[in-house]
């Protein structure tokens, strides 16, 4: 349990995950699937067979000024502020069936939150017709606590001494509370699948983890407003340091970058292709609660080298322990050899 403390769900389960993320002109309604830093660390690591559970609060806050316009529920906006608070609830449960050696886990995400969004000005789109009169131009804000899209995931990983590694795919499926014409939602309304590979190398005697992760992100269109985000790649590395057998430090590195551009007729603004690296670091801490071994991770990185998006400061705090881990298998008995004379 203290080496599966050590590496525990809170970077496991999002390493499996990757799931909503800050807002981006270069995706519709600002938001991509891919969130910056968050399968790091850890990433190549998946727990013993068991059953976890995280919780991932989500902090952003970020704008895209300068007169910029992007589309927010079908609305074309300029100037606009965000300021996201969300949680994703995460269980995982690990299997003891292996395929090609490696084991098996599938994973449920649930996000919920609260994305406050100010804009500047309203140029075009459904809240101009909401309210008699209102002229285009005005400022209009929006602060709605509602749920996002369902995820499921499934995932296969591998261990080799130190070495970590492990494949994973992700399904969002477009079951949540999305308002087309409203500016605030978590959902994205639209199959978004994301495929990915990551390793670590996990060093118990020096305290020293390694990760790498990459993956592709594959758009489907919002038939509300049939706009069709582009494809995205995203990759990340963090390399971190146990200070103690319960506290960590490290740092994070990623860069996501949209690879073709957003298509369909709700796209307004034509197909524009985002990109940015984010930069910054973490520390975790990991406790006895009982018999539980609990972690918690903070995690703070901000947006640079920004093309086509939104740049901000976003940050994670994340809670994660095991519900149940199975117990070690057996070493197969002995018999005793009788020597024939």
């Amino acid at each position: 349990m203290k080496q599966l403390a050590r590496h525990q769900v809170g970077g496991i389960l999002l390493a499996a995950l990757g799931s909503l993320a800050a807002p981006a002109q270069a995706a519709e309604g600002g938001f991509s699937f891919y969130i910056e830093g968050l399968a790091v660390p850890d990433a190549g690591v998946l727990p013993p067979p068991g059953v976890y559970f995280d919780s991932s609060t989500y902090f952003y806050n970020g704008k895209i000024g300068g007169n910029r316009s992007t589309q927010l529920g079908g609305n074309v906006v300029a100037d606009v502020k965000a300021n996201i608070v969300a949680d994703f609830a995460t269980g995982l449960w690990v299997t003891p069936a292996e395929i090609l050696g490696g084991n098996l886990a599938f994973a449920f995400v649930m996000p919920f939150g609260t994305p406050a969004v100010r804009a500047g000005a309203l140029l075009n789109g459904p809240l101009v017709n909401q309210v008699v009169g209102r002229p285009v131009g005005v400022s209009v804000s929006d602060a709605t606590f509602n749920a996002g899209d369902p995820i499921v995931g499934t995932s296969l990983g591998w261990h080799s001494g130190n070495w970590h590694w492990k494949v994973a795919g992700l399904l969002s499926i477009p079951a949540g509370a999305y308002e087309p014409g409203q500016l605030s939602n978590i959902a994205l309304n639209r199959y978004i699948g994301d495929i990915s590979a990551a390793a670590t190398y996990l060093d118990p005697a020096l305290g020293i983890e390694l990760s790498a992760a990459a993956g592709f992100t594959l758009n489907g269109k919002n038939p509300a407003t049939q706009y069709v985000t582009g494809h995205e790649f995203h990759v990340e590395v963090s390399a971190s340091k146990n200070l103690t057998k319960e506290l960590s430090i490290g740092v994070i590195a990623s860069h996501y970058q949209q690879i073709t551009g957003d298509s369909g007729s709700g796209a307004r603004l034509g197909p524009f292709k985002g990109r940015v690296t984010a930069v910054g670091g973490m520390a975790g801490l990991t406790v006895p609660v009982g018999q539980i071994p609990v972690t918690a991770r903070m995690k703070v990185l901000r947006e640079v080298e920004v093309e086509n998006r939104f740049q901000g400061t976003l940050g994670f705090l994340e809670v994660s322990f095991p519900l149940w881990v199975a117990p070690p298998k057996a070493a197969p008995e002995t018999k005793p050899v009788v020597a024939k004379f």
